[in-house]
């Protein structure tokens, strides 16, 4: 049993140790929002926040996570009216939006961390693979969440 704080709320999830958080999250609490793309930390479409920052959920162990509060896709805002959400609307950047909400939680520590960054801190920042390939409307979308804030 590892006990963890998903999105505000406190809970034991009866997962072993080593049991990547991407799993605990999706299997045994229920959240969907994060994906599994790639399993070795590449793509990025199973970012999740620690503590504030993006992590790649999918190689991660429960055991690392400690008592460091965990938001996912879900966490970030319910209604979906959080700013970088919005930003992705408005800049209609999903086309399969498979990698989303990695995307939009990335963009989200991104900009927890900066203000208002650069496009090649953007492009530093954003290492999460999209196939389809919206790139420009992904950093046209963080500059627009930029500009919210």
């Amino acid at each position: 049993m590892v006990r963890l704080t998903i999105n505000g709320k406190s809970m034991d999830v009866d997962v072993h140790p080593s049991t990547p958080l991407l799993w605990a999250i999706r299997e045994q609490v229920g959240l969907t929002g994060t994906k599994y793309g790639c399993g070795i930390a590449q793509c990025g479409a199973c970012t999740v926040h620690l503590d504030g920052d993006a992590v790649r959920s999918c190689v991660l162990p429960v055991s690392a996570v400690g008592t460091r509060p965990i938001t996912t896709i879900e966490g970030l805002s319910a209604t979906s009216t959080h700013r970088v959400q919005q930003a992705w609307i408005a800049e209609d950047v999903p086309q399969c939006g498979y990698c989303q909400s990695g995307q939009i939680m990335a963009a989200a520590a991104l900009l927890q961390r900066m203000s208002d960054p650069t496009d090649a801190q953007i492009d530093a920042a954003m290492t999460n693979i999209c196939r389809c390939g919206t790139y420009q409307r992904i950093r046209a979308a963080v500059h627009r969440a930029a500009k919210e804030a």
